[in-house]
């Protein structure tokens, strides 16, 4: 009986860590911060994942601030 004990802590530590190494090796945007470099729409469904009313305005607010970025830079050239 203690054998079946020692093989089942082995096989859940070993799941753990191929679990573990593998959720790091999976790229996915994990902040708000990694997902704005994608997209106002990526970046609005990042920070607010299950309210689609705070997403459909960041994702405005994000594209006005946008296009006064683009105006702006486009002015200075």
């Amino acid at each position: 009986m203690e054998i079946h004990i020692m093989m089942w802590k082995k096989v859940l530590l070993a799941s753990a860590v191929t679990g573990l190494l593998a959720g790091v090796a999976i790229p996915i945007h994990s902040t708000p911060a990694d997902a704005a470099r994608s997209g106002c729409h990526k970046a609005a469904k990042a920070r607010f994942p299950h309210d689609h009313k705070a997403r459909h305005q960041f994702k405005h607010w994000c594209k006005a601030q946008w296009k006064l970025y683009k105006a702006t830079h486009k002015g200075a050239k």
